[in-house]
């Protein structure tokens, strides 16, 4: 068999309280990493820590921890950038240098189920090596800007968290013309984890245990909202490297456009954001995951 190449960018926060409010951060970049250790079709060539989910000091020693634990200290573990693009400084760091250094012996496949900014970098900084990347797999994106990241039944939206904190990275992931393949929140939004799937997961292996352990805390937060689970997010994005048949795609072009901030209650139109926009007006062309085919639960646990 051959295993596919690839690089996973990640600000992964499994079990750690949020910085910057309360409760729990997001759990899914663990689920995403573990499948893809787990998975036979599977090489993972290094992986790189990226702010958002939590900072860049905490993400990168957790990176470190799974790597250790789960893949016996074998994948070369990078830490990248701790803040979002800033145009008018470009800054390398460890881990774009470390990503430059492995497409120049081969070509893969990125996975960045965090902020874009280290891939955007790397294509600012190198932009020679972006016919080494077969593509780029991202969580992010939406059809309309009256699309929302609704969580439970409280009326809470959640961010496009992935964009709006670096929302230059992807501008320049699409100017790139590179592939890009988005698995946003509308097909997330059809995949869901309970305490059963939990359960089944803490009588399994060691990594089972923990991620149904930094899992708890997190299915906790979606039940207080109204949920009866979580959706994990970034699973989707490694599902597809693993066996894309299990999800539905379409072609779609993507752009960017400034509309009121939905995550902001009561707002009169006076906080703004830019949302990415993914549909058939005119834009950059990528491909869109908006689906999971019948039994895709039972594929995802079989594959953890």
């Amino acid at each position: 068999m051959t295993k596919k190449q690839v690089w996973i960018d990640t600000d992964l926060a499994a079990g750690m309280k949020r910085i910057s409010r309360e409760g729990y951060s997001d759990v899914d970049d663990a689920f995403a990493i573990l499948q893809l250790m787990k998975a036979e079709n599977v090489e993972i060539k290094g992986i790189s820590a990226v702010f958002g989910n939590t900072s860049l000091e905490n993400a990168f020693p957790l990176c470190q921890k799974m790597n250790m634990e789960f893949a016996k200290g074998k994948i070369p573990v990078h830490k990248g950038a701790a803040e979002a693009l800033n145009l008018k400084e470009i800054k390398t760091n460890d881990a774009v240098e470390a990503l430059a250094k492995a497409l120049k012996q081969q070509k893969m496949i990125i996975l960045a189920i965090g902020p874009a900014t280290n891939i955007s970098l790397l294509l600012l900084k190198y932009p020679e090596l972006k016919s080494q990347i077969e593509e780029v797999v991202l969580v992010a994106g939406r059809r309309k800007a009256t699309d929302y990241f609704e969580i439970g039944n409280k009326g809470v939206h959640a961010q496009d968290l992935n964009f709006d904190l670096d929302p230059d990275a992807f501008r320049i992931l699409f100017e790139s013309q590179i592939k890009v393949v988005l698995c946003p929140f509308e097909i997330s939004s059809k995949v869901w984890l309970k305490r059963a799937d939990l359960d089944q997961l803490e009588n399994g292996d060691a990594s089972n245990k923990w991620l149904a352990e930094v899992s708890q805390a997190w299915l906790a937060q979606w039940i207080y909202l109204g949920a009866d689970g979580f959706n994990p997010f970034d699973v989707l994005a490694s599902h597809y490297i693993i066996a894309p048949e299990d999800l539905i795609m379409e072609k779609l072009n993507a752009h960017l456009e400034i509309h009121p901030d939905d995550t902001v209650l009561e707002n009169d139109r006076k906080v703004f954001k830019n949302y990415l926009l993914c549909d058939k007006n005119s834009g950059f062309r990528m491909t869109y995951c908006y689906d999971v085919v019948d039994g895709y639960h039972d594929k995802l646990m079989k594959s953890l």
